[in-house]
């Protein structure tokens, strides 16, 4: 397993804060280190300092070495430029052009096997890593741990973590058998947060990496930002710790660059990298016709959508930002009811209707733009939340980028639209909610496994009723539901199974 070395939001000029020759401070004693306090006061945060006098030794030399990890004047401009983002007009939004997306209804089957083939043989090649954004923990499942740790209640018991390590191992077959020639490797990069990095990097070691081997995970953490209040000042957790929080799913970009990883992508002869969320128990990880889609449009930036369910579904949706302009997504909170309620009367669709699931491929050379054009921007979300303080939980502002904030930086984008129950089975929130919980996802893989077993001339047999069970397909078996006659036809499966080699 490959580490890189890694440090986010470190403060470069920290030395100066200690003594002449760099070196770490000594215990600090009666008052702060003046050299620390005066770089605060430059950017009006010198209250952090505020309750020293009734701090321990310890506590004292803790926040000090708090304060020595931000990078100070990053993080200032990180929030002066988003809040003067707040409240500035944006260009009006348009519909995705049709050119844009490929729907799946109009897809041809010609099509499909030739990017299926282009997708295998480019894998084959060595050239697609997958990434995956793995940072939150499973807390509104009602557990601590990370979220691809879930086991989601499937014949198997097999978590996220192992579905998608599967799909990868499928894909790395099917490429080598295209090949007809030795092994295929497809490397892993796994986004995890300070929060899931020890918990996610144990699972894995203790999982002997599914199957993978250890060489071809890579773990790397996204970064933090400081909690901070209306006006911009650090909210206090503790008297000797700064109120942190993760920097979203977005920061995805920054920790790839800090952590040379874009750097070591390259060296790996990589050209192509598909991005997705740990939390979709259908994903298809390393999509070959995904993957041949994009490379034949010859863009810089593609998206799996699917239709939106019904208008004022909670979903992001793609659109296009001014005449002409890029395609990014916009909130479902920020798209005006009548807009989300309009009515392409040609095609009989929303007019906005192309979701956002966060299933995205990008050549490599568009991530480094990517890091580099939201550094030098400098503007992140600003989402108002509980924040811990020493005042107990307080109303606070939590700085966050978003995966699909790159798409404002592409020349060029293009949509692909997958069909919900074959691609998309969220696992958000806990069992008893409305949508999107462990019992919802387990049934749409058991419905989708159930066709592809009939459909492979197997028959299943149930003790409970079938719309509440059904037969899973192991990801070692089967990617799309091939290759699954030889094991299915003429035999019966009591539901409900895992059906594997």
């Amino acid at each position: 397993m490959r580490e890189p070395t890694m440090v986010v939001g470190a403060d470069s000029n920290a030395a100066a804060a200690g003594g002449a020759d760099g070196s770490p401070l000594p215990p600090p004693t009666s008052s702060p280190p003046q050299a620390l306090v005066e770089r605060l006061k430059d950017y009006g945060q010198e209250h952090v300092f505020a309750l020293w006098d009734e701090l321990s030794p310890d506590e004292r030399l803790h926040l000090v070495k708090d304060i020595q990890s931000l990078d100070l004047s990053r993080i200032d401009r990180i929030i002066r430029c988003s809040l003067r983002s707040q409240g500035l007009p944006v260009a009006a939004i348009e519909p995705v052009p049709e050119s844009c997306v490929s729907s799946a209804e109009e897809r041809t089957m010609e099509e499909r096997e030739r990017w299926w083939k282009m997708g295998l043989k480019v894998i084959s090649e060595g050239k697609l890593a997958v990434l995956l954004l793995s940072g939150g923990q499973g807390t509104r499942l009602g557990s601590s741990d990370p979220k691809g740790c879930f086991n989601i209640g499937l014949p198997s018991g097999k978590s996220l973590f192992q579905l998608q390590a599967e799909r990868i191992l499928c894909v790395q077959r099917l490429a080598a058998q295209a090949k007809n020639e030795g092994s295929v490797t497809i490397h892993w990069y796994v986004m995890t947060s300070p929060f899931t990095d020890d918990a996610t990097r144990k699972f894995f070691e203790s999982h002997k990496y599914f199957g993978l081997e250890a060489e071809q995970v890579t773990f790397f953490q996204q970064g933090t930002q400081p909690c901070i209040s209306k006006d911009g000042r650090y909210i206090m957790e503790t008297p000797f710790k700064v109120a942190k929080s993760p920097d979203g799913n977005g920061g995805v970009y920054t920790a790839l660059k800090s952590s040379r990883l874009l750097e070591d992508m390259a060296a790996r002869g990589i050209k192509y990298v598909d991005c997705y969320g740990v939390d979709n128990a259908l994903v298809r990880v390393a999509d070959p016709t995904f993957l041949g889609y994009f490379i034949d449009k010859g863009v810089a930036a593609a998206a799996k959508v699917v239709k939106k369910a019904y208008p004022q579904e909670k979903v992001g949706v793609f659109v296009r930002r001014g005449k002409g302009g890029p395609l990014t997504v916009v909130e479902y909170s920020e798209l005006d009811s009548s807009l989300a309620s309009a009515v392409n009367q040609q095609t009989g669709r929303l007019r906005f209707c192309w979701s956002n699931v966060c299933l995205h491929m990008f050549t490599l050379d568009f991530l480094s733009q990517v890091a580099d054009g939201l550094e030098k921007d400098g503007i992140y979300h600003l989402a108002e939340k509980k924040v811990p303080s020493i005042h107990g939980y307080t109303m606070g502002l939590k700085l966050e980028q978003f995966v699909f904030d790159a798409f404002p930086y592409a020349t060029s984008t293009a949509l692909f639209e997958v069909l919900r129950e074959e691609e998309f089975a969220p696992v958000k929130n806990a069992n008893g909610s409305n949508y999107d919980t462990p019992d919802s996802a387990r049934l749409l893989v058991l419905r989708l496994h159930t066709r592809w077993v009939v459909a492979a001339g197997g028959f299943l047999t149930h003790s409970v009723p079938l719309y509440a069970t059904g037969v899973e397909v192991s990801p070692l078996c089967s990617y799309t539901g091939e290759n699954l006659e030889s094991i299915c036809r003429g035999r019966t499966f009591h539901a409900p199974c895992e059906i594997a080699f």
